[in-house]
C-alpha cells in the first residue's frame, strides 16, 4: 500500500490555506462534491505539485440491503480517474432504506447510519463490497463510522466485524480513531479492544477529527478541535503499526490556518509517540463462519434497516430493543444535519429566511421524510413554506417565490403540486 504521509481534508472554504500549508503530503475530497469535467483549480494545482488526492464517498450506502447503485459506482470511478487517485474510500454504513422489497416508501437518511454487526449484515456488506471492488479502477477502502445508537442482538464486536470483512473481501480499511472514541462514549466500546482485534495490515490510512460531548453523548461534529482522548487512540494505533497515512478532517467552523497547522503538528506528535512505543498486536479473534448473502439475508436486513430509519425520520414506532431516548437524539441529529446540508446546497434560503430558516426547516423535516437528494429537499421545503406551512412576511414570500420559480420552472399552482408531493412522501 502506498504511503500517503500527513494530509488534510480538502474543502472549498479552506482551499487556499491548504495550498499554502507546509508538510501536506495528500488531501482527501468529498467525492460527491467533485465534478470530473470541472475540477476545482485548487485541486488541479495540488495535483500538478504531486500532492495525492483521494475521493471520499458518502452516499454509496455499502451497508444497505440493496446492491450498490451502478450509477453511483460509475461516478466514483470517474472521480478516481480524473484525480489520478491511488484508491477511493467509502463508509460501512447505510444511508437509505425501504422501497418495493419492504412494501414501504423509499427513505433517505441524509447521513450515515450504523449497520448491525450480525452475520446477515456482514454477508450483505461483503457482497456489496465485492460488487464495488469489481466496478472501481483502483482499490477500495472502507471506514468505520461513529454512532449514537446500538443495534440490539449484535453478534460481533466492531473489531471482529471489520476483521471478517477484510478477510473475506480483501478490502482495505480506513480507520477513524475519532469514531472509535465516539463509540466508546456512546456505546461503551473499548477503542483498545477494537484496535487489538483489527487486521492491522489492512489499514490504508487513518482519519482524525474533533467533536463535542453534550449530556453524555459524543457528537462527531468535524467542527471542533481534536481532543486529547482522540489523539490518545491515535497513539495507541501507532504503537501497533505505522499508519500509511493520517488525515485531519474538518467540515465546518473552520479556524485560522495556524490553528489547523497546530492540530496537524499534534497529530504528527501523537503518531511519533506511538511509534516509539511500538508493540506488535496479537492475532485478532475470528467470529464464526458467515453464510453467503442470499435473498433471505437481504430481506431480513432490509426490513430491520427500514424499520429503524422510518422511526428516525418518519415518526413510526421505535423497533423493539432500541433505546428510545438515544433514538430521539439520533433523530434530532439527522434533522440538524439535513438542515445544515440544505443550507449549503441552497445558501440563498438562510439569507431569505434569516434567523427563521433553521426552526422552519426543522419543523418541515419533522413532518416530511427525505425521499430524494438535498436539492429536491430544498425545493420541497421552499414549496411548503409558499403553500402556507410557516409564517412569511411579504418580502420573504416574494423572494422565496422568485427563488423557487427560478429553480422549478413553469409549474402548476403550488397547492395542487404540493398535494402531489405530500401523497408521494406520506407514510400514513
Amino acid at each position: 500500500m502506498e504511503r500517503l504521509g500527513t494530509g488534510i481534508g480538502w474543502r472549498p472554504e479552506i482551499a487556499d490555506a491548504v495550498e499554502r500549508m507546509p508538510g501536506i503530503d495528500w488531501v482527501e475530497a468529498v467525492a460527491e462534491n467533485v465534478c470530473p469535467g470541472h475540477l476545482p483549480e485548487s485541486l488541479r494545482r495540488l495535483r500538478e505539485r504531486g500532492v495525492t488526492v483521494v475521493p471520499h464517498g458518502v452516499s454509496l450506502g455499502l451497508g444497505g440491503a440493496d446492491r450498490p447503485d451502478e450509477g453511483r459506482l460509475k461516478d466514483l470511478a470517474e472521480r478516481a480517474g480524473a484525480l489520478g487517485s491511488p484508491l477511493v474510500t467509502e463508509h460501512i454504513a447505510y444511508v437509505r432504506a425501504g422501497g418495493p422489497p419492504t412494501a414501504s416508501p423509499r427513505l433517505e437518511a441524509g447521513h450515515l447510519l450504523p449497520v448491525p454487526r450480525t452475520r446477515d449484515a456482514l454477508a450483505v456488506l461483503c457482497e456489496n463490497v465485492r460488487i464495488a471492488q469489481d466496478a472501481l479502477p483502483v482499490p477500495l477502502a472502507v471506514e468505520n463510522i461513529a454512532a449514537l445508537i446500538s443495534w440490539p442482538g449484535e453478534e460481533m464486536t466492531e473489531g471482529q466485524f471489520l476483521y471478517e470483512l477484510a478477510d473475506r473481501t480483501g478490502v482495505r480499511l480506513l480507520i477513524d480513531v475519532a469514531n472509535l472514541h465516539t463509540n466508546h462514549v456512546n456505546r461503551g466500546e473499548d477503542p483498545a479492544r477494537a484496535l487489538a482485534e483489527l487486521p492491522l495490515e489492512a489499514i490504508a490510512y487513518v482519519h482524525v477529527a474533533g467533536g463535542f460531548e453534550r449530556d453524555g453523548v459524543w457528537h462527531d461534529s468535524h467542527a471542533h478541535p481534536v481532543p486529547r482522548a482522540v489523539l490518545d487512540v491515535l497513539t495507541d494505533l501507532a504503537s501497533r503499526i505505522a499508519p500509511p497515512g493520517v488525515l485531519l478532517e474538518r467540515d465546518e467552523n473552520f479556524p485560522e490556518p495556524a490553528e489547523l497547522e497546530r492540530e496537524l503538528n499534534e497529530i504528527r506528535a501523537a503518531v511519533d509517540k506511538g511509534g516509539r512505543a511500538h508493540v506488535p498486536g496479537a492475532a485478532a479473534p475470528r467470529p464464526d463462519a458467515v453464510e453467503p448473502a442470499g435473498t433471505p439475508a437481504r430481506e431480513r436486513v432490509a426490513l430491520a434497516q427500514t424499520a429503524l430509519l422510518s422511526a428516525l425520520v418518519a415518526g413510526t414506532p421505535v423497533p423493539e430493543g432500541f433505546d428510545r431516548a438515544r433514538l430521539g437524539v439520533q433523530a434530532r441529529a439527522l434533522a440538524g444535519k439535513r438542515a445544515d446540508v440544505v443550507a449549503k446546497v441552497a445558501p440563498e434560503l438562510p439569507v431569505i429566511l434569516g434567523p427563521g430558516y433553521r426552526p422552519a426547516f426543522l419543523a418541515y423535516a419533522q413532518r416530511t421524510p427525505m425521499t430524494s437528494g438535498y436539492r429536491r429537499d430544498a425545493l420541497d421545503f421552499a414549496g411548503r413554506l409558499l403553500d402556507g406551512e410557516g409564517a412569511l412576511d411579504v418580502r420573504a414570500r416574494r423572494e422565496l417565490r422568485a427563488w423557487w420559480l427560478e429553480r422549478s420552472g413553469p409549474a402548476p399552482r403550488p397547492r395542487s403540486r404540493l398535494a402531489r408531493i405530500r401523497r408521494t412522501v406520506s407514510l400514513r
